[in-house]
């Protein structure tokens, strides 16, 4: 695919609710020489007007020009350093708009991966525990994650495991992140209240009352935030200079973190190591104890150069693996249950009421069609539609969001952050059912209604991977997006998504020279293939901060 005809690029872009100026798309007149020019490319711009360029020109941190190989080679000086790029696919910088970084917890793991399709039954991870426990000392944290067989099994509790190992601290955390289990051990030395449910969260307990060991929902990020502080900030420093690295390896230039394990302090550490290169926004996730939200975020804005704070995430619902997202209908495989809110519309009300005070974006995670009327429900008694379209409150997954919601969605002027990842789960057609599959997932209907759609990792952190899977939408092959747009929504859309979009996103004179140049053309090969796309050159601000091309020439002599 060489080029893609203006009218329907443009057709694409206003569905997505985001236009760029055309007078800023081609080459402007300099005064001074360029400091990098990248010629003989297939550039993708993002920018309606002028999709597709050669050539590209930067000077300090920004794009000086996008034009054709000749108009921009026009700008090149005794200085100019020139990167020859044959043929080689550009992009703007992917921008993940949902991640989790920060540190995990250092413990005896028997789980091979976090595969989702990996199950094992309860006599299996019995073994493995008692196995671990017979070579490692009292007191170690035997961790792992587990899925529907462990979680949704009522033999799968503390009892059973503390036969097996009494005197270690057994976590089975649930794959999705919104559930685990717990032995007794566990349960002390973590030091959570278990004699109160938290807002948003709760613990399992048998008839009479006694804790069974699965938490849930608040509980557990507590718990989460817990471990991953006891871990130490050394073992959060590097986990943010790996995913610092791993972005760069990918083309990711900008990270959108929904901080579930850190806190403030950490962040500061992290700050003074010096370790991220990429483009920082950390989302407060904050934590609830009884009657009562904490606040360590509140007095938090700007960390450094490339680090800020803003927004505020809660979970309103948890998600169809532990059948907690709340829907309108029942769910296929368990008659009359419709899934558990962790919040009143009361309480929704209350948060958002708070948020506006604080001018902080609304990030909420909703996956049930439920939830989400309930969000557009709160929305309105709090502030009229045109207060929150400036604001731009945040789904985060929405994968219920239905056809008859599109409509409130695009007046309240939300914003979808999909996961594609979520795409490939059988698990959820299970739990929803055929038909009820078939008229969720929509990501084609949410950009064809007018409503912004921006794509987080939430998970591997690959944009080649999540391309793929967003370009065929296995949940549901309809709605499948265009690569373009894949791409659209994986860069200027997520720009957008955090109110930058005057900044990044896209690649036109003035904007931030955030740009990455890709191993493979990602518009025409074949979808297997995509998952293997890296980044040969990414530059941030500007700054090459991964450089594997060849044929990149330094600065001449002379003159131009």
């Amino acid at each position: 695919m060489s080029s893609l005809p203006g009218r329907r690029f443009r057709s694409l872009m206003l569905l997505a609710g985001i236009v760029s100026s055309a007078a800023t798309a081609t080459a402007q007149p300099a005064r001074a020489g360029a400091d990098l020019i990248l010629v003989g490319g297939k550039i993708f711009t993002a920018d309606s007007a002028h999709p597709w360029a050669t050539a590209i020109a930067i000077r300090g941190s920004r794009i000086m020009a996008v034009g054709t190989d000749a108009e921009i080679e026009a700008l090149r000086t005794a200085r100019t350093r020139r990167v020859a790029l044959a043929g080689k696919v550009v992009v703007p910088g992917f921008n993940d708009a949902h991640a989790h970084l920060g540190g995990d917890m250092n413990a005896a793991r028997f789980a091979t991966s976090e595969d989702p399709t990996a199950d094992p039954s309860l006599a299996v991870v019995l073994d493995s525990i008692a196995a671990i426990a017979r070579r490692t000392p009292a007191g170690t944290w035997i961790t792992s994650s587990v899925a529907e067989t462990v979680l949704g099994d009522p033999a799968a509790r503390r009892a059973a495991f503390d036969r097996v190992a009494p005197r270690h601290n057994v976590y089975l955390a649930g794959w999705s992140g919104h559930g685990a289990v717990l032995n007794s051990s566990a349960l002390r030395s973590a030091q959570i209240d278990t004699l109160h449910d938290p807002v948003g969260g709760w613990f399992e307990r048998d008839a009479s009352g006694v804790l069974t060991g699965r938490i849930d929902e608040y509980v557990h990020f507590a718990l989460v935030q817990k471990l991953t502080i006891a871990n130490g900030i050394p073992a959060t420093v590097a986990a943010f200079a790996a995913h610092d690295g791993e972005s760069a390896a990918f083309g990711i230039t900008s990270v959108q973190d929904m901080t579930t394990g850190f806190t403030p302090a950490m962040l500061a550490a992290v700050s003074r190591a010096g370790v991220l290169r990429i483009r920082h926004r950390v989302i407060p996730f904050e934590m609830t104890r009884v009657g009562r939200r904490l606040t360590a975020w509140n007095a938090v804005r700007r960390v450094d150069a490339r680090t800020q704070v803003s927004g505020a995430k809660w979970v309103l619902d948890g998600t169809p693996v532990e059948r907690l997202a709340l829907m309108r209908a029942p769910y296929a495989d368990r008659a009359g249950w419709y899934g558990r809110g962790n919040f009143s519309l009361d309480s929704i009300t209350v948060l958002l009421r708070d948020a506006l005070r604080r001018k902080q974006q609304p990030i909420l995670h909703a996956v049930g069609d439920s939830t989400i009327a309930l969000v557009f429900t709160a929305l309105r008694i709090v502030a009229p539609d045109s207060v929150w379209r400036t604001i731009r409150p945040r789904l985060e997954h929405g994968d219920q969001l239905m056809a008859d919601q599109y409509a409130d969605a695009r007046q309240l002027g939300i914003v979808v952050v999909q996961n594609p990842t979520h795409l490939a789960l059988p698990i959820f057609t299970a739990r929803w059912g055929a038909d009820r599959a078939s008229r969720s997932e929509t990501l084609r209907g949410i950009v064809d209604a007018g409503i912004p759609l921006a794509i987080g990792s939430d998970g591997p952190a690959n944009p080649g991977l999540n391309i793929m899977l967003a370009s065929l939408n296995p949940a549901n092959p309809a709605h499948a997006l265009t690569r373009e747009q894949a791409v659209i929504a994986y860069t200027l859309t997520g720009a957008y998504a955090e109110h930058a979009e005057r900044e990044k996103g896209s690649l036109v004179a003035g904007k931030l020279a955030d740009l990455v140049v890709l191993s493979q053309d990602i518009f025409i090969v074949p979808p297997p293939a995509m998952p293997g796309t890296t980044s040969l050159l990414t530059i941030i601000g500007g700054r090459i901060t991964r450089d594997m091309l060849s044929g990149a020439t330094p600065p001449r002599a002379g003159g131009r």
